[in-house]
């Protein structure tokens, strides 16, 4: 659905509740939209010479006015970029129709004045107390749920008139005001932008609206969701009931997807105002909080972006630092747009909402965090933020100065980072990667199984569940992250993965029979693919098939199946086929496959289950297909796609490493290619080199091929090969 269809549906539901807002706005006065509106022009892609390397800048939280001490600091450390400006609407308006730039036009000119760029944030992700006032039906009501009260961020429902009237006011005034400030790089469109789980009514209207242009009739849904089911068809779109009590798996579905698609209205739509405002060279990202949710969709979001942005934390304690999530994220956010991102948020010193998870890195771990994220693509890293602040719900979530305000060890670190930056970054910056193996990711997949979970803790009740799509998704990401193999994301509207020796999908439960034909059609003509249980199971509105398991994917697959178990526990592989020692272990769920043309990998150890394989293969036209029924260990997901990758030819000297030792590589922009080593260990780790001669950037030493690396713990190596 385009945006603009969107919207024409998203009015006529608002239309049920315009009427009550029109003396309200009239009395606002006319916003700066009611001028002829001129088409907005997309900025180039942004060009980065170098690193941008700094942190989010809130010089409004101080607790004394120290601006030229917090600059001269920046500039000290080698700091190049800030953002800011996305936390504060009762300061840009602290009321009604009265805006205030002075406060924040001190700052960028003392940031220009220091070298340092900016990138301004529009500040719609926390409505200021007199709009929550005036307007309380701008206050979301979430499921089952009384309207949000005054007082967390995020708490608003984003589709509503009066918000949209206020926001786009704002958003066309801040932008007017800086468009031609040559300090003000981008703009970074609102902030973890998601649903917020707004039901309200006219929510509801729109989804009602979405619901007859997409299904035509009442008679349409009732079929695609079963609804004679307890007998609940409806005979007039009226008859619709909200969301809050379904139990209709295709309601609940159709219901995520909706939210998605207003958080991706919402973010164009921000996205185009700015762009309208905007100078010819800034450009526009958001900030995803993370990666991978189930009300949004960010492939469809950075459609709209010039470059995509990424908050990536992580929250282990430091013994656990292995830059694994990091990737993940990363290459889930590069998959985006196939091309650079920016990290607009990472782990300055220590997180989290209270002071329970307190766990300071170690020393290098600051200075290598950094550079995971270079690796992996990024061409920005921030942190958020600079300064800790003394009180309310972030207090410990602590900035580059701790709450003394003084340098400290992570500003020296730091500092020692971002001079490394000042002397390779054009060396390091616009890394392109090139992975030979994709992950397809299904958001309808995700919300399905969480709705329909396969590993639940408890038979009734509201319990967690020990495993889902989003656990086995991670598992096979840090599998092959752990075999040193890059991986990129695909989704279910990619139209050809041809470009891959690999593609792995993940328990695919929910998709339609044409992306089924793609990956069969992709085998048939000899790409290779390794998916896992409960693939193909339901069609587009989470209904299950009414044909032999697995529907449109046996003839690829060369099996059928008729029942599937839950395992109340572990159970092992016969023989240890994948030498998994201890971890030969599968567990949760098990399909009873029966082979037409497939051959079975490994059976399962049991005197029941274990008259039915626990993993296949089948070779289809050129190429093959290796099928997980059951949910592996962590271990033995790793050694499966070790022998995999062995088999294709994909495997060398990286797959070959200590453990705790990961490598990533890329071409720069100098056309030579540039090979990260970590450490990840807090032990020195050695090693042979085996590829191309060239120079560790870091060091300035020349290595050879079989030359050994040492790594100090927690260190890193990066090798420039010496090109043609």
């Amino acid at each position: 659905m385009t945006t603009r269809t969107f919207r024409n549906i998203k009015r006529r539901g608002q239309a049920a509740v315009t009427a009550l807002l029109a003396g309200a706005l009239l009395a606002v006065g006319s916003p700066v939209a009611a001028e002829t509106p001129k088409a907005p022009a997309k900025a180039a892609a942004p060009e980065f010479p170098t690193i941008l390397y700094g942190a989010a800048y809130y010089h409004e939280y101080m607790p004394y006015d120290r601006l030229d001490k917090d600059i001269a600091m920046m500039k000290a450390a080698g700091f190049n970029v800030v953002r800011m400006g996305e936390s504060t609407w009762s300061l840009w308006e602290p009321e009604d129709g009265h805006f205030d730039y002075a406060w924040m036009d001190r700052v960028v000119d003392a940031m220009g004045k220091a070298g340092i760029k900016v990138i301004m944030g529009t500040p719609t992700y926390s409505i200021p107390p007199w709009m929550a006032h005036q307007h309380p039906e701008i206050l979301a009501r979430r499921l089952n749920s009384p309207p949000n009260t005054y007082g967390m961020r995020q708490n608003m429902d984003t589709d509503s008139p009066a918000y949209r009237f206020y926001a786009e006011r704002l958003i066309r005034r801040i932008v007017a005001h800086y468009k031609d400030n040559p300090n003000v790089i981008g703009w970074q469109i609102d902030n973890e932008t998601s649903s917020y789980g707004a039901a309200n009514d006219d929510v509801f209207i729109g989804f009602r609206h979405y619901l007859e242009k997409k299904f035509g009739t009442p008679e349409n849904l009732n079929k695609a969701w079963f609804l004679n089911y307890w007998g609940q068809d409806i005979h007039t779109w009226e008859d619709l009931p909200t969301r809050d009590g379904a139990q209709s798996t295709g309601y609940k579905l159709e219901w995520s997807r909706w939210s998605q698609m207003r958080v991706t209205d919402f973010l164009h739509w921000q996205s185009d105002l700015v762009r309208e405002c905007a100078g010819p060279r800034q450009f526009v990202t958001t900030d995803f909080a993370g990666q991978m949710h189930a009300d949004v969709n960010e492939e469809a979001v950075a459609s709209s972006l010039d470059i995509a942005g990424v908050n990536i934390y992580h929250w282990s304690p430091p013994d656990y630092y292995n830059g694994a999530d990091q990737a993940a994220q990363a290459d889930f956010t590069r998959s985006l747009k196939g091309d650079n991102f920016l990290v607009t948020e990472t782990n300055a010193q220590t997180t989290d909402w209270s002071s329970s998870f307190q766990y300071p890195p170690y020393d290098g771990q600051f200075r290598e965090d950094v550079y995971t994220h270079i690796a992996n693509g990024a061409n920005m890293v921030e942190y958020w933020h600079w300064a800790s602040i003394p009180a309310n719900q972030e207090t410990y979530w602590k900035g580059v100065l701790s709450h003394d305000l003084e340098p400290n060890r992570a500003y020296a670190e730091m500092s020692r980072t971002a001079h490394e930056l000042q002397k390779i970054g054009p060396r390091l910056v616009n890394l392109k990667i090139h992975n030979d193996v994709a992950i397809l990711w299904s958001r309808d997949s995700l919300n399905a199984i969480n709705d329909m979970p396969f590993a639940k803790d408890s038979q009734w009740g509201n319990g967690g569940s020990k495993a889902d799509y989003g656990s086995l998704v991670r598992q096979i990401h840090r599998s092959l992250y752990d075999l040193n193999t890059g991986a990129d994301f695909v989704f279910p509207e990619t139209q050809d993965f041809s470009r891959y020796k690999l593609l792995i999908v993940p328990a695919l439960y929910v998709a339609d029979d044409a992306l089924l034909q793609r990956i069969s059609d992709y085998v048939k003509t000899g790409g290779h693919v390794l998916m896992t249980f409960k693939s193909g199971f339901t069609n587009e509105s989470t209904a299950v098939r009414w044909t032999m398991a697995p529907g449109p994917l046996r003839e690829a697959l060369g099996f059928h199946y008729q029942e599937f178990s839950n395992l109340p526990q572990a159970l092992t592989l016969k023989d240890d086929p994948y030498h998994a020692g201890g971890d030969n272990k599968v567990q949760y769920w098990a399909e009873f496959l029966q082979l037409d043309t497939a051959k079975a990998l490994a059976w399962y150890d049991h005197p029941f289950y274990g008259r039915w394989p626990a993993i296949t293969a089948n070779n289809y036209g050129a190429g093959k297909v290796i099928y997980e029924g059951t949910y592996l260990s962590d271990k033995l997901q790793t050694e499966v796609l070790r022998s995999y990758l062995t088999e294709l030819g994909m495997t060398g000297p990286d797959q070959n490493l200590p453990k705790g030792v990961h490598a990533q590589s890329g071409v720069n922009g100098f056309n030579r290619q540039v090979r990260y080593y970590f450490n990840y260990s807090g032990a020195e780790v050695s090693f042979p080199y085996a590829f191309k001669g060239g120079s560790d950037l870091l060091t300035g030493r020349r290595v050879n091929a079989g030359d050994t690396l040492t790594l100090a713990p927690w260190d890193l190596a990066i090798i420039e090969d010496d090109g043609k």
